[in-house]
């Protein structure tokens, strides 16, 4: 797998073992399209595995990225092809997905973007939708992203996060929410 656009395009990701689903180029790349221009967002990249998305992110200009992942052989990775780009300012919370987001919100930190690849099947894109709408971490104009299973039914609204925009590639839905 390779950085597919921007200042590092070309750069291959170093794929941690251990049965991690990586979001596939065309995925990222109709995720990137759809986002548009990202130069000097704030991005946070929860479940974040190999650190393909944030990667991504910087690549294409965002200003900072902050990765949460509690898997310790995903965080080397996320290191060692950070470094591999030259980069080594993003943070890389070594945390469970919903505890980050408490201490996230309670330092009051916002992020215009928060893109979530949780595993599939097992409720958490909905769970972890319900935390982000209490934590107040997404910024006024900002975007929650998640990444699903086509089966798997996310509502409309949740809390004060409205479904806006849904793009399919294959069997993956990008669900596209703000805040109304």
């Amino acid at each position: 797998m390779r950085i597919i656009s921007g200042k590092h395009k070309g750069r291959i990701i170093k794929m941690p073992g251990g049965g991690i689903r990586p979001t596939q180029d065309k995925a990222r790349k109709g995720l990137f399209d759809i986002l548009g221009n990202i130069t000097g967002l704030s991005f946070l990249e929860l479940f974040a595995g190999s650190g393909a998305i944030g990667l991504e992110a910087l690549s294409a200009g965002a200003r900072d990225v902050v990765f949460v992942e509690k898997d310790s052989g995903c965080r080397e990775k996320i290191k060692e092809n950070l470094e591999a780009c030259g980069l080594s300012d993003p943070r890389i919370i070594a945390l469970d997905v919903f505890v980050a987001l408490k201490k996230l919100g309670q330092r009051r930190e916002r992020f215009d973007i928060i893109f979530l690849d949780p595993p599939y099947h097992r409720e958490l894109a909905k769970k972890t939708l319900q935390s982000l709408s209490a934590c107040d971490i997404l910024a006024p104009a900002g975007f929650v992203i998640v990444q699903h299973f086509k089966k798997d039914n996310l509502p409309d609204k949740l809390g004060d996060l409205t479904l806006v925009k849904q793009a399919r590639y294959g069997d993956t839905i990008l669900s596209f929410y703000r805040r109304m």
